[in-house]
């Protein structure tokens, strides 16, 4: 099993910059494809960013690309998603979310674990 906690939501205006976290704790964390989603009201749970087990294949949705980093840790088991010039569009509950397996895997239905989720709002 594995445990996904997600933090560092919060408010932020338009333009600024938020990283939010995610504590995995459970089966060894070098051993899963790792990727942040995310949802607004009404919309479908989206990827914005995945990363491989080595860490040195990213992937990026085409919304977020040059704006948003994905970064993991193993020393530290956490995963995190540096977020840089923030729109309103930008907003939503942000899941952080884990795969014992590995491919290009940018769709929910390929991922086994995940956190509960942290708000993100983008004031206008």
């Amino acid at each position: 099993q594995v445990q996904l906690v997600e933090s560092g939501g919060g408010l932020v205006q338009t333009g600024g910059s938020l990283r939010v976290s995610c504590a995995v704790s459970g089966r060894t964390f070098s051993f899963y494809t790792m990727a942040w989603f995310r949802q607004a009201p009404g919309k479908e749970r989206d990827c914005v960013a995945r990363i491989s087990w080595g860490g040195g294949n990213t992937y990026y949705a085409d919304s977020v690309k040059g704006r948003f980093t994905i970064s993991r840790d193993i020393a530290k088991n956490t995963l995190y998603l540096q977020m840089n010039s923030l729109k309103p569009e930008d907003t939503a509950v942000y899941y952080c979310a884990a795969a014992p397996r590995a491919g290009l895997l940018t769709v929910r239905g390929s991922y086994d674990y995940w956190g509960q989720g942290t708000q993100v709002t983008v004031s206008s």
